[in-house]
């Protein structure tokens, strides 16, 4: 025998925003939101993959975020709360797809094309013992915290598409 076992059987492809949907429903805490935004995939990604300049406009509560260092495919960073709690990430960052995974802290984007508007999802999620009550005080305003996670990403999204010079 050569070759993969199983080589005959069929692979499936699926895209990232139905792959962050699954990460968001094997996980143990998730918070999970989608948008549909009318701009197209190639600006919003743009905004949203900017991780050290736009990441803190769009993600309450974070204060600021650094690339810190990168690798076989991946990055690593920091990201300081409002509150100045620091957390070191492994990212992993492409086209339409994002995972950061720190040691109590999963996120993740996805965005794709509906034709020329995209499909934004966000997902968080507590890895750490004693998540489960955090998490539901989490979950009580976790439609509020998304939501307004999607309007601010709609703010940059108009801030980058003004003319030079206007506000």
């Amino acid at each position: 025998m050569t070759g993969p076992l199983h080589s005959d059987w069929p692979a499936v492809e699926i895209d990232p925003l139905r792959r962050l949907k699954v990460i968001a429903s094997a996980s143990k805490y998730p918070s999970y939101g989608e948008r549909l935004f009318d701009a197209p995939l190639d600006a919003l990604w743009a905004v949203a993959s900017d991780l050290e300049r736009e990441l803190p406009h769009i993600v309450p509560g974070l204060r600021s975020f650094a690339v810190t260092g990168s690798g076989n495919g991946r990055l690593t960073g920091r990201a300081v709360s409002v509150l100045g709690h620091g957390e070191h990430f492994d990212i992993v960052l492409r086209p339409g797809w994002c995972l950061m995974q720190s040691k109590v802290l999963v996120g993740g984007m996805a965005a794709v094309a509906e034709g020329e508007r995209t499909r934004f999802a966000f997902y968080s999620s507590l890895r750490f013992p004693g998540g489960r009550l955090v998490d539901r005080v989490r979950a009580l305003r976790a439609e509020q915290r998304t939501g307004m996670l999607f309007d601010r990403l709609q703010r940059r999204l108009d801030a980058r598409s003004l003319p030079s010079g206007t506000k």
